[in-house]
């Protein structure tokens, strides 16, 4: 069995800006193993975000191919994409994108009525998850009404409640500070390291370069370095 959750091979993609060619990716090779706690990291310019638009088919490449847990993106549907996204990946935005008309309990529940899953699956799933990051007591309260670090929370109960094989994580601490930051690391690892849940960080923070046990260093849209280390959060 594929161990691997993500894959890309000689993945390149191209923009034209007016009447400049600009190469974002240049020809990657990359792998994801289940169960990595691993960042990409590089400087603006370097390649992060077309890599993570195309690893979660939000992006076509314009060589080269994705899988996601064994599956080729190329040549899927639309409707096939959206499904691979709702069964198979998570998403934590640095901007968390939460419905503001939703509760917390109706924001984690949401991707669970799009699979159209019994009241009773998703109140368990819903519950446990917003109990695991430490929400129990704000079910009922709205975006606008919890602080960032609380909405960020939300989003990644979110992003886990499709049970998804990985959870692309992009920017995750840019919007809250240090102090938050880290409690949002420490609960990542802690659901990467007792539920085996693989994450992939695009980061600019050298807390979450340092928490990751695998860091990816991009640069000119190639991969530059890519090497384990101990990882953990202090």
């Amino acid at each position: 069995m594929n161990d691997h959750v993500v894959s890309t091979r000689s993945l390149t993609r191209t923009f034209l800006l007016g009447d400049v060619t600009v190469q974002a990716l240049r020809g990657v090779d990359f792998d994801l193993s289940r169960g990595d706690f691993a960042a990409v990291a590089g400087p603006s310019g370097s390649g992060k975000t077309t890599l993570f638009n195309l690893i979660g088919g939000l992006d076509e490449p314009t060589s080269g191919e994705v899988f996601v847990d064994g599956r080729p993106l190329a040549g899927m549907s639309r409707r096939a994409l959206s499904r691979l996204r709702l069964d198979k990946i998570g998403f934590v935005f640095q901007a968390y994108n939460l419905i503001p008309v939703l509760t917390a309990y109706e924001n984690v529940e949401y991707p669970l009525l799009l699979k159209k899953l019994p009241a009773r699956t998703r109140r368990a799933r819903v519950g446990a998850l917003l109990e695991a990051v430490g929400l129990a007591d704000l079910v009922h309260r709205r975006p606008a009404q919890m602080s960032g670090g609380q909405q960020q929370r939300v989003a990644i109960a979110r992003s886990l409640v499709c049970d998804p094989v990985v959870v692309l994580a992009d920017e995750p601490t840019a919007n809250v500070d240090s102090e938050t930051g880290a409690s949002l690391l420490r609960l990542m690892e802690r659901l990467n390291r007792d539920q085996g849940i693989t994450f992939l960080f695009s980061t600019h923070d050298p807390a979450v370069m340092k928490a990751a046990r695998r860091l990816v260093r991009l640069k000119d849209g190639l991969i530059d370095t890519d090497v384990r280390q101990e990882g953990g959060v202090s």
